[in-house]
């Protein structure tokens, strides 16, 4: 005996967005997950109408939104990163990741030795890296690669010599970041070894070639 399976358009739309809804499921990498989780609300949407199912039609509805809204946002992470690592250093794209703080002169943002758990981006002002005479001034990074050092311990002490804001990044949301989307980790360890090899081109004869992110580790 044989067994002939016939499918309607309707089914096949059916099939095919209860599909890209499991395919978006077990993806972990997020910006193909949220263009999947786009098609699937599609493909449901016209199934729910050629079915006549308001309520399919309506959560999906709900749901295109807010998938088109968080890839748009990553995408653009993504470029105004790709930017910067191509040779644009500005850090401008942290700041919806970080809080800005104003830094009195004299204050002491961190110690030699204490635990190492967010960068900083400086806005305005004037810092310096007292064990070394290094000064950290606007547009600047400092602290960034305490994420990747062994023990995340501070080699080095940061004060403020004239009064300023700086962003601070906790390591916790760069990690995030890089978790979630591979072009982004990509990015951001591009950038910043192209500020280790400036500023290894920059450093005076006799003196070890670290930059001030790489002073506080």
């Amino acid at each position: 005996m044989s067994w002939v399976v016939t499918f309607s358009w309707v089914e096949i739309i059916g099939y095919l967005g209860t599909a890209l809804t499991i395919t978006a499921t077990a993806m972990s990498t997020m910006i193909p997950l949220r263009i999947v989780a786009l098609l699937a609300s599609i493909a449901s949407i016209t199934y729910g109408v050629m079915i006549g199912s308001m309520p399919v039609v309506l959560t999906e509805a709900i749901q295109i939104p807010l998938n088109a809204l968080r890839l748009y946002q990553m995408v653009r992470l993504v470029r105004d990163v790709e930017k910067a690592a191509s040779g644009d250093l500005s850090l401008d794209w942290l700041k919806p990741f970080g809080t800005s703080r104003r830094f009195a002169s004299g204050e002491v943002l961190f110690r030699q030795g204490d635990a190492a758990n967010e960068m900083f981006y400086v806005e305005s002002g004037r810092f310096r890296i007292e064990e070394r005479g290094i000064d950290i001034k606007p547009g600047d990074i400092v602290g960034e690669l305490g994420m990747l050092s062994p023990g995340n311990v501070r080699t080095a002490s940061l004060v403020c010599v004239e009064p300023g804001v700086a962003l601070c990044v906790p390591y916790d949301e760069v990690k995030q970041l890089y978790y979630q989307n591979p072009e982004f980790g990509f990015y951001f360890l591009k950038l910043t070894s192209e500020r280790l090899f400036q500023s290894a081109a920059h450093a005076p004869r006799g003196q070890a070639p670290l930059p001030a992110g790489t002073e506080v580790a």
